[in-house]
């Protein structure tokens, strides 16, 4: 094992040389310079800092569109549970539920228009699913 460093230690038959007092008094060396303290950055402009926050409320378009697309996915899920469940002939009010959150999800617009038609029919489509489980009366 090799140690490296400040406190390795000496070589064999190789002896530190003693320091010798011939006062008998113990004494200490004064420190040849004193260390100034280091000088505080001055402090920054909060402008950089309300720059970063505006622009984490910059939306990129297609961060945007990834999410309306995964919402849209979303919604067809809680639609084929409501299939398979109404199929299964047990209707669950949790899967309503998670429905109505669905549709509200689908209303806001992402810029493409192709998407937005399509969502758009998704929730006509979870609309009309919602109508048939709480009939208007007559």
């Amino acid at each position: 094992m090799r140690i490296h460093g400040p406190n390795r230690p000496t070589a064999p038959g190789a002896k530190p040389a003693a320091r010798q007092n011939t006062s008998g008094t113990f004494t200490l060396q004064e420190a040849a310079t004193a260390q100034q303290p280091a000088a505080t950055a001055a402090p920054r402009s909060v402008a950089g800092i309300d720059a970063l926050i505006a622009l984490q409320g910059v939306e990129d378009p297609t961060e945007r569109r990834r999410r309306a697309v995964a919402r849209g996915r979303s919604a067809l899920d809680v639609l084929e549970e409501l299939k398979l469940s109404l199929l299964a002939g047990t209707l669950d009010r949790e899967v309503v539920a998670r429905l109505k959150t669905a549709a509200a999800g689908l209303k806001e617009a992402t810029g493409d228009p192709g998407l937005d038609d399509l969502l758009a029919e998704i929730e006509l489509r979870v609309e009309v699913e919602l109508a048939k489980m709480n009939p208007a009366p007559a």
